[in-house]
């Protein structure tokens, strides 16, 4: 009785405190780790870069586990370079990350995409954040990958508190490897110039779908998110992304982890996301096509 005495206390204990619940719980599986681990190469690609910081670092933000293999092999194309794990509890969680099958053949989901193609010329601040929530709204490269490099630098960064990494294509297969494609969204609420950040543009949409952790994956409760692309002033290419979002990421683990504590323990999921009738900017429909001046002739009516 005593010992029934003492779980129920340490019961009560973490549910009040889910920080220190997620922790038990980790050390209660890691023990498990290796069935998972046994496809696994043994090393992790890391990445020493300069990073830069953003106003906005004081936000949450969404949790993104890519990695990538250093044995040269095809794994490689369809897997992401993380720069650097920024906390111990992604680093862990990128142990049970699904591998594909290696007696499957491979097709590259991204091989439509080219990430060399030239860069958008220049466009207005308003026009550029139109044209990204059109192409947003229709790709939902959040989670499939489907970007548009056109308008991204070269040395594109993004980063939130636990990961960095360097390049759009290896954001687009991070974000490709980590989301389930049967079941994940991205809904583009709205894409608009920030009013109180210079030289930026905040996407808000709602997360939902599973991850690609565990045997089965786990779900995500939906959840609304925030993106914050940095602008460079003199080339109008977005340089910097990062995420935050509206829920804790305790929140988040719990949910994914005990369903059954939504609503009670954590917050109720995000509502649905009402459609809308989204077009494409002119000069963002002519970038689109490739021809950098199919928007200056559509608005000349030729």
């Amino acid at each position: 009785s005593n010992c029934n005495c003492m779980y129920g206390t340490a019961t009560k204990t973490m549910a009040s405190n889910p920080k220190l619940l997620i922790s038990f719980l980790l050390i209660t599986i890691t023990p498990n780790a290796s069935s998972f681990q046994a496809d696994r190469p043994a090393a992790r690609h890391v990445k020493s870069t300069p990073w830069r910081t953003s106003a906005s670092t004081s936000y949450r933000s969404r949790h993104i586990i890519v990695a990538a293999t250093e044995n040269g092999d095809d794994d490689d194309k369809t897997m992401s370079d993380v720069d650097e794990y920024r906390n111990p509890t992604t680093a862990f969680l990128s142990n049970f990350m699904q591998k594909d099958n290696a007696n499957e053949i491979k097709i590259d989901p991204l091989a439509n995409i080219n990430f060399n193609a030239p860069k958008s010329p220049k466009l207005p601040l308003e026009t550029l954040a139109a044209t990204l929530d059109a192409q947003l709204y229709e790709k939902e490269w959040f989670v499939t990958g489907q970007v548009n490099p056109i308008y991204f630098d070269d040395a594109f960064q993004f980063q939130d508190p636990d990961v960095k990494l360097t390049g759009i294509e290896e954001y687009a297969r991070g974000v490709l490897k980590i989301f389930d494609q049967d079941t994940s969204r991205a809904q583009i609420i709205s894409s608009v110039v920030n009013s109180t950040v210079a030289n930026t543009i905040t996407v808000t949409w709602r997360l939902s779908g599973r991850v690609s952790i565990g045997p089965k994956g786990l779900p995500i409760k939906p959840y609304i998110c925030y993106t914050d692309f940095t602008v460079d002033e003199d080339s109008g290419l977005v340089v910097f992304q990062e995420d935050r979002f509206d829920i804790p990421g305790w929140d988040i683990l719990l949910s994914a982890l005990f369903p059954f504590l939504i609503g009670k323990v954590t917050k109720e999921p995000a509502p649905e996301v009402e459609p809308r009738v989204v077009k494409m900017p002119a000069v963002g429909a002519g970038a689109k096509k490739g021809g950098i001046f199919d928007g200056l002739f559509q608005q000349l009516g030729l």
